[in-house]
């Protein structure tokens, strides 16, 4: 039976409510479509059609990080960094969470059929599919919790694309490849530095049995180096230009340099600045592509 505060105000269970999308998590995915559906774009784009494609997709991430939550509540509870999350607190009920989750899937999706097309919104909701019920589980098998991850994790491209062209194209699997091996070196940054987290709740992401050792620093170093070359196929299949080319180069330079700390030190440090060179070389490397399309 759900155990939740019955002294709580209205603001703090709209906080509450908030707090389960994940606020910057789902702004990230939504970003990131939006990139690629400008770029997918013809020259004159509908800001209210860009706008609603993007509420849709904040909506749809939002609700597969609601089922994530609810599946891994009692989990939750034991890692320091998820602990004061709304429901291992009990400021809000695994019930109300789903009823809040199921409503604002249905309009995500519902805004994406719509207002993009059919496809668009099937992908959202296999994407929806694939990280509430696919990853969430396999966290605490093993590291294939991670390639099932970056399946999800890498379909706002394709699902931007698709939202403008109205098809899957071969940049839309580019873009798509592009995300997904990104994937790889984020995951398993946030997994170094969470690990002892990860440990109490018995998730297991990092792929060397060692654990934070040189073999994952090294597995890091290398996905992050095959991100500059597939980075660059935009630019030699003339979807992009010189200009987003120099930047991608220069950019994977920069977030391949922090892997060879990681390899030197194997320590938390280290895996910080891969971690955050990730949040920043993805937007970076879309932005250049948009830009070159301007």
């Amino acid at each position: 039976m759900d155990q939740v505060y019955t002294n709580i105000s209205i603001i703090e269970k709209v906080k509450s409510f908030g707090q389960l999308l994940k606020f910057r998590l789902s702004f990230l995915v939504a970003f990131s479509g939006s990139m690629i559906y400008i770029l997918a774009s013809p020259r004159e784009i509908s800001i209210v059609n860009l706008m609603l494609f993007a509420v849709g997709g904040f909506m749809v991430t939002g609700a597969a990080n609601i089922i994530n939550q609810i599946i891994e509540v009692e989990y939750d509870k034991l890692m320091n960094r998820t602990m004061n999350r709304p429901l291992p607190t009990g400021r809000l009920s695994a019930t109300e969470a789903a009823i809040f989750g199921l409503v604002i899937g249905i309009i995500g999706l519902y805004v994406h059929y719509m207002y993009c097309n059919p496809l668009t919104a099937l992908l959202s909701f296999i994407s929806l599919l694939l990280y509430g019920f696919v990853y969430t589980p396999l966290k605490r098998v093993g590291p294939i919790a991670v390639f099932a991850g970056a399946v999800p994790g890498a379909l706002p491209p394709l699902i931007g694309w698709v939202a403008a062209q109205g098809s899957i194209t071969i940049e839309a699997l580019i873009l798509f490849g592009i995300q997904f091996i990104w994937q790889f070196p984020h995951f398993w940054a946030v997994a170094w530095i969470a690990d002892e987290d990860y440990k109490r709740a018995g998730f297991k992401l990092l792929p060397s049995k060692g654990g934070k050792d040189l073999k994952t620093a090294f597995n890091i170093m290398t996905y992050t180096l095959l991100l500059t070359p597939l980075s660059l196929l935009p630019f030699f299949i003339n979807l992009t230009g010189k200009t987003s080319a120099i930047i991608v180069t220069l950019t994977g330079i920069v977030f391949l340099m922090t892997t060879f700390r990681l390899m030197q030190k194997c320590d938390r440090k280290s895996a910080l600045y891969i971690m955050f060179g990730s949040f920043l070389y993805l937007p970076i490397v879309q932005i250049a592509y948009v830009l070159d399309k301007v």
